[in-house]
């Protein structure tokens, strides 16, 4: 593979600290939820990030697929991830599960569920979780 753009971010004190990337322009304050056990409190948390980076991953992943069937995905088109986490069944520590709802306003749900399959196919994040964790696809409308 040849690796076109690199990221670069860091974490220190884990759920209860900070996280960054090399250029500044993201700092966070990171919270445990109250439902894993800490004080919630108005930082962000590893699964609110990963649901913002699948979805907008996601989303360009639908323009590619259906810029490749001459299909124009609408500005409003939305994703939004619900993910998961919980202790796995086997006793192994937690696990994650993501829910992607797919909008597109004027697309025939038919063909909108069509490309959605085909986005999943050459999303990175989708790639790197099939497999792994348990990813439901739902198309709104």
């Amino acid at each position: 593979m040849k690796i076109l753009y690199t990221a670069h971010g860091s974490a220190t004190g884990g759920r209860e600290g900070q996280a960054a990337t090399d250029t500044g322009n993201v700092k966070l304050v990171l919270n445990t939820p109250k439902e894993l056990g800490g004080g919630g409190g108005e930082g962000t948390n590893p699964e609110q990030l990963f649901a913002m980076g699948y979805s907008a991953c996601f989303l360009g992943a639908l323009k590619f697929a259906a810029g490749k069937e001459g299909v124009k995905i609408p500005d409003d088109a939305r994703v939004s991830a619900d993910i998961g986490i919980g202790p796995r069944d086997d006793g192994k520590g937690f696990g994650i599960a993501a829910k992607l709802t797919i909008s597109a306003p004027g697309i025939d749900k038919a063909k909108l569920e069509d490309l959605v399959q085909k986005a999943h196919i050459v999303c990175p994040y989708s790639d790197a979780t099939r497999g792994n964790i348990d990813v439901q696809l739902t198309v709104a409308g």
